[in-house]
């Protein structure tokens, strides 16, 4: 695979359905990975959260 391809790949999207499409789909993508990224950190303090909570409520 090239390093020219994907500039090209974009480049054609742009010219046949339009800059603020390609810009949205992009933007998009982006933020899924992101959120994913939250959502597994959110997830990790909730976990941590119930463990304090849980070794305050016994005593520990």
């Amino acid at each position: 695979m090239d390093n020219s391809q994907p500039l090209a790949y974009f480049l054609t999207a742009i010219s046949q359905i339009g800059f603020p499409i390609v810009l949205t789909g992009y933007l998009l993508l982006r933020f899924e990975k992101k959120l994913e990224i939250l959502t597994e950190t959110i997830l990790k303090l909730t976990e941590i959260i119930n463990k304090k909570s849980d070794d305050d409520c016994h005593g520990k």
